[in-house]
Formats: C-alpha cells, structure tokens, sequence
C-alpha cells in the first residue's frame, strides 16, 4: 500500500458508480433469500420473482428475510397482502423451514392462455 510522507498507509480511492453496476441474476428455485436487500428494494423484486417462479410452473415459495429487527419482514408481508398472484401465505415458516426468519408464500397457478379462432 503506498505511503505518504509521515510513512502511514494512504487510504485507498475506490471509484465507485452505482449507475454502472450490472443486475444480479436471481436463480428462480422457489426460495428467495432477501437477506442482501434493503425493505425498499423489495417492491418490484418480489413480484417479478413471483412471476418468473410462475412461469416454471413454481407454486410454493418459501422467502427468507430473516429474524433482524423486523423491518423486511413487515415490508413482505404488506407487500403480499397486495400482490394478485398471491393465494395465500403463512408466517412463522415452520421449525425446518426459517421458523420467524421466513415466510411460505403459495402462488395462485398462472391461468393458461387462449387462443382465439376466428
């Protein structure tokens, strides 16, 4: 590390840019961990998550938020109590399952389109 004149280390600059950060991709397995997001950070990324599980045919997702102060948690479960694809969902998870740090979420099944014959 260099230097300065009174021999210490020099703090490091880092350049950061938030605008150039690239998206994460998030794999679509049924499980969503949100202990990296801020309850800010949730509103779209749990519908797109929901939506995508649905589209693999994933009904029942279990998403951890974690015990912490709370916080996440309240912001989920507001959020689940208004987004349309949710059928039903149930906190505590369960003692194998997150117990108070997660949340089971079951999606109401994506109605097949139909076609239109003239």
């Amino acid at each position: 590390m260099p230097q300065n004149e009174s021999n210490e280390p020099e703090s490091e600059s880092w350049d950061f840019d938030p605008e150039s950060l690239e998206p994460v991709p998030i794999p679509i397995t049924g499980e969503l961990d949100l202990h990296t997001f801020r309850p800010n950070e949730i509103r779209d990324l749990l519908p797109d998550y929901f939506e995508a599980c649905l589209e693999k045919g994933i009904t029942t997702v279990r998403v951890i938020h974690g015990k912490g102060t709370g916080a996440l948690r309240e912001g989920v479960h507001r959020l689940l109590e208004k987004l349309p694809m949710v059928a039903s969902w149930q906190w505590p998870a369960g003692g194998q399952s997150g117990t108070w740090g997660a949340t089971w979420v079951w999606l109401k099944k994506a109605e097949p389109t139909r076609e239109k014959h003239d």
